[in-house]
């Protein structure tokens, strides 16, 4: 029974041996606290290849990241200090809150290991918690947008590929990155803190200012993705809401005309025409260059028309029209192709230095017989 037992403890030793090699290159952490706090630091490191959690320390069995701590296999003390003797740490994170570890911590000093609590840790941690909640909040809106997406557009199956790749880049390129140089900024505090303290906290102050932007973006990204009011399908309404938040957001002036009856118009052909006014927008602010741009919108009995112009510097539609990729990367077949699939056609009319303007054309029929733009 011994001979089994030492060779368990054998194989142990060489398991965390082995896992130790493997994080050797990472930054190990050590986490006190697994309320809101540390789970929140858990969630986000335990997906960071660079960051290795050695160590939870947690009195309170009930609390909320210790479910999360064993299903990571992070090893749980509800002594902290022995957290302080370990060897293989680099970084102990307290989120407690508690003035009697405080206390400890600031007297605790060991050579190639950075403490960080009080306001900083739980900064951090809130960062990391409305991060993981803007990423929710998007997955929750891209979710309810591909259940509009069956309920309208079911044969759209390219259109609507393509409209979520757009969304992946916009997330990708705006949001995720800004998001990145967030935590890039929180690791250079960290060794800021003790090095330099006023640094560190002018740096905080200015990470917390780009955390608002990034925030303010996810709740920009998210109404693109489902204006207010698609649920009673008021595309006036709408239009003049995402203009106004265009206008506020991009410092572009923006000017909108409307004449008819909006009612002859069936949800498809509101919502189509909604995404190619946000398409031909989205274009504006990457490529234009402009600082004015006009939205008009027709409703007749016999035809919808629309116009968005800008007094950007404009491109060679021919040439344009030519390559493939570029016909994508600036978003014209999705404006073509929505404009198709409720009937219409689209138009586009540009020059070098004399700005763009997209025409959209769509024929009406009556609600109640078969056509285009119906359920």
């Amino acid at each position: 029974m011994g001979a089994v037992m030492r060779q368990t403890r054998r194989k142990a030793t060489r398991s965390e041996t082995a896992k130790l090699r493997r994080s050797a290159s990472a930054t190990r952490v050590a986490i006190i606290g697994a309320g809101r706090g540390g789970k929140a630091l858990m969630e986000i490191f335990a997906e960071d290849p660079l960051v290795h959690i050695v160590g939870i320390a947690e009195i309170d069995p009930n609390a909320a990241g210790i479910r999360l701590a064993r299903q990571l296999r992070i090893p749980v003390t509800r002594d902290y200090r022995e957290l302080l003797e370990m060897e293989c740490v680099d970084l102990i994170i307290d989120v407690t809150g508690n003035p009697e570890v405080a206390e400890v911590l600031q007297e605790f000093h060991r050579f190639g290991v950075t403490v960080i609590g009080g306001a900083s840790a739980k900064f951090m941690w809130q960062l990391i918690e409305a991060r993981i909640l803007a990423t929710a909040e998007i997955e929750k809106t891209l979710n309810k947008y591909q259940s509009l997406y069956r309920l309208y557009v079911k044969e759209a199956t390219s259109a609507v590929t393509e409209e979520r790749t757009r969304i992946a880049c916009e997330i990708h390129d705006g949001l995720v990155q800004n998001l990145a140089g967030l935590n890039f900024k929180l690791d250079l505090c960290r060794e800021l803190l003790r090095q330099d303290p006023q640094a560190s906290e002018a740096m905080l102050r200015e990470t917390k200012a780009q955390l608002k932007m990034a925030i303010q973006e996810a709740r920009q990204v998210i109404f693109n993705l489902r204006p207010v009011h698609f649920d009673k399908m008021e595309l006036i309404p709408a239009l003049t809401n995402y203009l106004k938040s265009y206008e506020t957001q991009y410092h572009v002036k923006t000017e909108f005309s409307v004449s008819g009856d909006e009612t002859l118009l069936f949800p498809k052909t509101k919502i189509f025409l909604f995404r190619i006014v946000q398409e031909a927008l989205s274009n504006v602010q990457k490529h234009a260059k402009a600082d004015r741009v006009a939205v008009q919108v027709s409703i007749g009995r016999d035809a919808l028309k629309a116009t968005i112009t800008d007094n950007g510097v404009g491109f060679d539609v021919d040439a344009i029209a030519k390559d493939p990729e570029k016909w994508d990367h600036f978003g014209l077949r999705g404006i073509f192709e929505r404009a198709r699939l409720v009937g219409g056609e689209a138009r586009i009319e540009s020059k070098k230095g004399r700005g763009t303007r997209v025409l959209i054309g769509v024929p009406l029929v009556r609600k109640g017989a078969a056509g285009h733009g119906k359920n």
